[in-house]
């Protein structure tokens, strides 16, 4: 089930997460954030039994994107076990990232 990520639940999502999440940082005025998120969401439809997905709007949540130095939108990360893992800046394609998720899977 997609996750929306805010500055008071990331902890517990992800940073205590013992398994894998992918979280989607993007913001409403990002075009290749819209792109993104749709490759988002199908990932998190086929994968979504595996990992758990999130997104994280940046404009609403400042203190998690400052804390994890998003500097550049969309911005992807990988977390396993609660530790960064991958991470992408910038559209990637769904292959690439389904790719990245099932390498730590």
């Amino acid at each position: 089930m997609l996750t929306e990520l805010t500055d008071q639940n990331f902890d517990q999502e992800v940073l205590k997460n013992e398994g894998i999440v992918v979280v989607d940082f993007w913001a409403p005025w990002c075009g290749a954030c819209q792109m993104v998120g749709s490759i988002i969401d199908e990932l998190e439809n086929e994968m979504g039994d595996k990992v758990q997905v999130g997104k994280c709007n940046v404009d609403k949540n400042e203190d998690i994107a400052s804390k994890l130095s998003i500097m550049s939108l969309p911005a992807i990360k990988i977390f396993k076990a609660g530790k960064i893992a991958k991470e992408f800046t910038g559209a990637q394609n769904k292959d690439v990232l389904k790719k990245a998720i099932e390498e730590l899977i």
